[in-house]
This record gives structure tokens, sequence and C-alpha cells, in this order.
């Protein structure tokens, strides 16, 4: 009776939304939120209020009333015009808040849209993308080297999607439990507890060793696999026309003339240049994934922020203090280097270069079958959105072994000359995080005229239970 009842109620809230749009012009709008309220939410089981209320809580609405909300249940500041101790326990997401959590942040949501023109490629299309699926966010060229992990009071662990499967075919029906369950069966358990991340200036920006990581906290951290992001601008230059050149050590790449016939290589681009665009291009990655869910701390009524106040060698297991492993990253230090060189997780996120790869052209090689390999966007027999998706992806335009060779070629100087790839940016990179908690009122409510948080805040006990 109790499911029963719920979803008649779900039913006259979207079917109301629904109206409400229709009487104002808005039809087709008015019938995309009707059914997406049936597909999303209709089998989930003891629906809470709360993901009502986040099925119908307005975008616009998210977007205007997004605040960095620091101040959780537990938190205390002990001095100064702010001064406030909270007078309730950390609370922990619920799995359900956690799962809409993460599958915002770093969940599947299809078959990806090839870039489909290019007149230099006609009657071909562009190869560049490297997953056949889609996500909640957006990667250049439809690369995808970003991997989500997560620590809370349970443990840290990592949720793979770059490389997901859709749940469900193109315009069928989405059950929204089946959708979470397919997520949260992906998720690997890394290490038990909370990740450590001490309170001190070495590892942790002091204005945030009282909320940051906190009891009962969802901390998200996006991490690229930079290495591989670079090798997939190196095969987007050559695919273009392209090569790079050493500016660092001021000499060209030896044995580029053997490539002259594809690449221009009067005219190459400073290497230099080629890593900050690849690093610039995973950092809008990872923060557009966090914006993401930003986004949903809203709907969903949770306390929580964006930011970049823990330091990155900390949380990748790089600060070489045993009391801090992190997410266990291997690294190394350089000969001559000031920071560490971390190069990924064994069997779990291994960045494409060596140790990892022995060397860079099997690194590339890798790439390569990534994207034209089974399951990639230029396999023949992957499923796809397209009428005649067999057809479209075997129309990409090719990637023979000239444009391996010439990658490998770049890649393997790079290593060589460097001791590691790539040269001037980290082969793992990760910055930006977000982190969610259950919000203290009460702090806001003693420190703040009115209007500080949102009615999802306000009602967020209550609606979830």
């Amino acid at each position: 009776m109790f499911d029963t009842t719920r979803r008649k109620l779900l039913g006259a809230s979207m079917l109301g939304a629904g109206a409400i749009l229709n009487s104002v012009g808005c039809a087709a709008s008015a019938t995309t939120l009707t059914q997406k309220g049936n597909i999303m939410l209709d089998k989930i089981p003891q629906l809470p209020q709360g993901l009502i209320e986040a099925a119908n809580f307005p975008l616009i609405e998210a977007i205007h009333g997004r605040r960095s909300r620091r101040f959780a249940k537990g938190a205390s500041i002990p001095d100064g015009p702010l001064a406030y101790t909270s007078t309730e326990a950390p609370e922990a997401l619920s799995e359900m808040e956690k799962m809409l959590l993460l599958t915002t942040v770093a969940g599947n949501t299809g078959w990806s849209n090839l870039i489909p023109h290019n007149r230099f490629y006609s009657p071909k299309i562009p190869n560049y993308a490297g997953a056949a699926g889609g996500r909640t966010f957006p990667s250049s060229a439809g690369f995808h080297t970003t991997e989500v992990f997560f620590t809370d009071d349970n443990g840290t662990y990592v949720i793979p999607t770059r490389d997901m499967n859709p749940v469900s075919i193109p315009g069928a029906e989405v059950d929204l439990n089946a959708y979470l369950d397919a997520h949260k069966s992906r998720i690997i358990k890394l290490s038990n507890g909370r990740m450590n991340t001490p309170r001190m200036p070495q590892h942790m920006e002091m204005h945030n060793e009282w909320c940051a990581n906190v009891p009962g906290s969802t901390l998200i951290i996006p991490v690229a696999d930079l290495a591989q992001h670079l090798i997939l601008v190196l095969c987007y230059l050559v695919q273009n026309g392209a090569c790079v050149f050493d500016d660092v050590k001021g000499q060209p790449v030896p044995g580029m003339e053997r490539f002259k016939s594809i690449v221009d290589v009067e005219n190459p681009f400073p290497l230099s240049y080629v890593e900050q665009l690849a690093l610039t291009e995973v950092t809008v990655e990872s923060a557009t994934s966090c914006y993401a869910g930003a986004l949903m701390l809203q709907a969903m009524g949770l306390g929580g922020w964006m930011y970049e106040g823990i330091n990155p060698f900390s949380v990748l297991g790089a600060s070489d203090d045993p009391e801090v492993p992190g997410l266990g990253f291997r690294f190394d230090m350089l000969e001559g280097a000031n920071l560490p060189h971390v190069t990924g997780l064994k069997g779990v996120f291994e960045a494409h270069t060596p140790p990892h790869f022995a060397n860079m052209r099997k690194a590339v090689m890798s790439v390569v079958d990534r994207k034209f390999g089974n399951g990639g966007p230029f396999h023949s027999e992957t499923n796809g959105p397209y009428k005649k998706t067999e057809l479209i992806r075997a129309s990409a335009a090719p990637f023979g072994d000239d444009a391996i060779n010439c990658v490998a070629t770049m890649a393997q100087y790079i290593y060589d000359t460097f001791g590691r790839f790539p040269a001037t940016v980290p082969a793992v990179f990760t910055l930006m995080y977000l982190q969610a908690h259950k919000l203290d009122t009460g702090f806001y409510d003693t420190h703040f005229a009115g209007g500080a948080y949102l009615r999802t805040h306000a009602d967020h006990d209550k609606n979830w239970g």
C-alpha cells in the first residue's frame, strides 16, 4: 500500500509539473518531464520523498542556489566571528544518496555521439574518441581518461565507468533502481576506513582543516590518466597532419623525417604547449564532473562543495609518509625532480607509461586498441545510438601503421629524453574534489540573515528519513 501510494503521488507530481509547462506553451518539455519521472523512479523500493523532490528540482534553481556550504553536522569553528559548534553528530549519506551522487559525477548515460564530420576526412568520419559510452560530463573529443575514486567512513573505493557499456538501449525506459545497481556493482573497495588526510599544512590547506574529509562526509576524487590523454592528443595531431618538437631541449624529435608524408615536420607544435593543452583538458573534465555533482547537492539538500585544498600527492599516496597511504599509487622520485612522478595503481588504474607498460609503443598500441578494438568506439560490432551503427562505426578514418609509428616515435623520444612520460606535466593528475555531507543548518541560522540554504536543505532530514 505504501509503495502504491508513493507511486500515485509521484505520478500526480510529475503530471502536475507537466500540466504547468503545457499551460505556458512548453508541451515538448512537459512530455519529457512526465516521461522522465515515470522512467526514473517507478521501481525504487520505499521511494523517499527526497528523491521525488530531487527529480522535480529546477535546474535554474540549482545553478543560482549553488553555494559552498561547508558546515557539516558534527563540525566546529572554535573561535572568531563565525564561531559555532554543531550540536548534532556526524551523519553519513544514505546508500541511495551516495549512489545518486556518484552516478551524477561519473555515471554512464548511454552511447556517446561521435564527431560526425571533418571535410578533410570525407567520406570517412573523425576517429578521435577513446570511449564508446557517454558519461554525465564531457571529455575532449570523447577521450575519457578519468576515473572517479571516493572515500567515506567505511573505506576508499573506485567506480570505473570510462569504458562502461550503457545500462539500457537508446530510447528505452530506464529503471533508476537497476541503473544505480549496475553502477554499484562496478565499485571496487581499495581499503578499509576513511582516507587519512592529516590536518597539517603539508597535507591540507589550513582553511579546510575543520571541514574537509570530515566524519560522515563522502569525498569524491576524479583522477585522470594524463599520460593516456597525451597519447590521444598526439594521435589527434598526427591524424590532422601535425607533430611536435622538443622546445624544452631546443631540438626536433629524431626520426620525424620518416613521416613527412603524413605530418608537417617543418611546422611542428612545441611539446610543452601540447602537454599544457592536455593538462588543461583533463582539468576541465574533472572539474565539470565535480560541478555536475555540486548541482545535484542542491537538488538533494546536501551540504558540500568542490575544492582543491587537499594536497594531491597526499591523496594519490605520494607523500612518502606511511601513515598517509592515500590511494596507494606508485610513485618514483626521479633524478633532479622536485615532485613525485606518480604512475598509478597496479590492476586498478595504470597510467599509459612505464613501468606499467614495457615501452611507449606498447602504451600507444593500448590506446589504439581501446579506440578500434572490441567494445571501442570505432569497432563495427560495438552497439550505439545510430540507425546504422555498424556502418557509422566502421566509417571512421583508419589509423594505420605509419600513424602509429609516428605517435610511438614521439612518445618514446619523450620518455627516453626526460626519463618520464609526459615530460613536463604529471602522468596521473588530480586536483579538484567534491565533498558531500549532511548540512548543519543551525550554523547558518545563527550567522546568516536568511536564504543561506535552500528548501531542500531545510527539509532534508524529513524528506530522506
